[in-house]
């Protein structure tokens, strides 16, 4: 069984300059303007944006699919710091400063579109 991840964004062009300039993704397919996945290591992102048709449709009771939350994937690194400073000379948005606690450090980056990745460097 895969594991991937989907992720609501408000534009699928924005979302795919952030995870391919910033973080390194790869985009596999774009087949239309709501629609893109991408991959990175064993990661596959997919991404829709709301109104597009599949994940991005409004639902029978009428919700529509929206970005944010606090739901997120993780992407481990061995030097947060570093990783930290080279997103934000980049101009990555982040929702938190690094946080210290029981299993490592963490910090809270946001996408175009507000949705999290964390940033994790375990304890050593």
């Amino acid at each position: 069984m895969g594991i991937n991840v989907r992720y609501i964004v408000n534009n699928v062009e924005d979302a795919i300059a952030f995870y391919t300039d910033k973080l390194g993704f790869k985009v596999d397919m774009h087949p239309a303007p709501g629609f893109a996945a991408l991959s990175k290591d064993n990661l596959k992102l997919y991404l829709n944006q709301p109104g597009a048709g599949g994940a991005g449709q409004t639902m029978k009771d009428g919700a529509v699919p929206a970005p944010g939350g606090w739901n997120r994937f993780q992407l481990e690194t061995d030097n947060l710091e570093n990783f930290v400073k080279d997103l934000k000379a980049k101009g990555a948005s982040f929702r938190s400063d690094i946080i210290t606690g029981q299993g490592g450090k963490q910090a809270l980056l946001q996408d175009s579109s507000g949705n999290l990745i964390e940033l994790f460097e375990p304890k050593k």
